[in-house]
Formats: C-alpha cells, sequence, structure tokens
C-alpha cells in the first residue's frame, strides 16, 4: 500500500518552548493510527503541524498529492447566540442528499437536528455534525482528535460503526487520538506513543507494554494487556 503521509525527524516549538522532538513515522493509506500519551504531550500539537496550522522547527511532513483531509476537532465552543442552524451550518459544505447520507452515518436524524441553532446542540450531538462535517466530501483521510469527546455510550458504538465503514467501504485512511488503549487495539492497526517525543511505534499488541506505558504516564498506570479482533 502507498503511504499517505511520511513525517521525518519532526521538531516543533511554540512560543519557543519545545513541544515535539524527533518524530518518525508514515502512514499508508486504509490504514488507522492511534496516537497516544498523556495530557500535554503534544498529540494536538501534532495534528495541528499535520494540517498546517503550526509552524514546524525541523524535519518534514509529506502529504500524498492532492489528499484531501477532514478534520474533527475535540472541542469546539460555539456561541448560543450564533443565528446558524444545522442544515446551514452543512450545506456550506455540500447541499442535499450528501447531508442526509453523512448525518445517518453519525446516527443523526435530519428531522430531529437540521433545524437546531448550532450553539443550542448538547456536547454529543455536535462532536457527531463536526464529524458529519468531516466525512461529507468523502476525504481521503479523517484526523479524529479525541472522537468521543461528550459522546454517550450508545453514540460509541455509532462513531466506531462509522470508522468501520469508513475503512471498509471507502478505504479511508484514519488518524485518531485517543486515551482509551481498550479503543487502540481494536480498531487501530498501529499505534504512535508520544510524550514530546516519539516512545514507540508498531502495532499495539506489538509495543504496548509495562515498560512503554511506564514511559508514557509514570508509575500511577497499570498495565493491561487487551486482545482484540483488528479491523
Amino acid at each position: 500500500m502507498e503511504n499517505v503521509l511520511e513525517v521525518k525527524n519532526l521538531e516543533v516549538k511554540v512560543d519557543g518552548n519545545l513541544i515535539l522532538s524527533n518524530l518518525n513515522f508514515r502512514v499508508k493509506q486504509g490504514e488507522t493510527l492511534a496516537i497516544i500519551g498523556p495530557n500535554g504531550a503534544g498529540k494536538s500539537v501534532l495534528f495541528r503541524s499535520l494540517l498546517n496550522l503550526v509552524p514546524i522547527s525541523k524535519g518534514s511532513i509529506r502529504w500524498q498529492k492532492d489528499i484531501q483531509i477532514g478534520y474533527v476537532p475535540q472541542k469546539l465552543f460555539i456561541e448560543k447566540s450564533l443565528p446558524l442552524n444545522v442544515e446551514e451550518f452543512l450545506r456550506l459544505k455540500k447541499n442535499g442528499k450528501k447531508i442526509k447520507e453523512a448525518l445517518e452515518l453519525t446516527g443523526l436524524r435530519e428531522n430531529r437536528v437540521l433545524d437546531k441553532k448550532m450553539g443550542t446542540l448538547s456536547g454529543g450531538e455536535l462532536q457527531r455534525v463536526l464529524i458529519a462535517w468531516a466525512i461529507i466530501d468523502n476525504p481521503d483521510v479523517i484526523l479524529f482528535d479525541e472522537p468521543l469527546t461528550g459522546i454517550d455510550i450508545g453514540g460509541e458504538e455509532t462513531i466506531f460503526g462509522l470508522l468501520h465503514k469508513l475503512h471498509d467501504a471507502k478505504d479511508t485512511t484514519v488518524i485518531l487520538i485517543s486515551h482509551d488503549l481498550g479503543i487502540v487495539y481494536k480498531y487501530a492497526n498501529s499505534v504512535l506513543c508520544l510524550n514530546k517525543k516519539q516512545i514507540c511505534l508498531g502495532k499495539p499488541s506489538d509495543v504496548i507494554n509495562s515498560e512503554s506505558t511506564k514511559k508514557l504516564y509514570g508509575n500511577m498506570v497499570s498495565f493491561h494487556n487487551h486482545k482484540h479482533q483488528e479491523i
């Protein structure tokens, strides 16, 4: 399979502070890569660097030519008074049938959310609308920054069912940030362990162990081996 992304010797500084150093990894077409690490490890900064929203200090980020990328942020604060409903928001990208398809994939019904103002959505509804926004134009790659933020358990099944659909039907490449090792084992082909620098990289069952989790999270986190069927 062809690489859609190649990162070499990446270093990123924010306000003069070194946030990421010496990152090296590749992502192949159709692969699901999970990025794990403690709060403040630089995971979201890495995403912003991949989207060219943060300048890099050293190294390189190379995407496949003409790649189309969708992005779902961890949080998006919207004023309750914003005079924009869900339909108007999604129509900024696409019209008609594509909106319905995207909403259905995320488990939302048109007749329940289209007329709602963006600022009045619950946390789970907003997250699903943002996912619909990201997938509505069939991107080649989707970046999920903590996709389950604000999502209830039933919604979790919908979102990860969506990941399966994207992977199986469209060979979509997925890069996601998650704190849940169970999710990583179940859905990711490979995992990048990150704490300012690269701690481990590879198949979850091969690289996530007591040593790597100790380097990531310290002595406060216990390690439990997971066995899940891969995508």
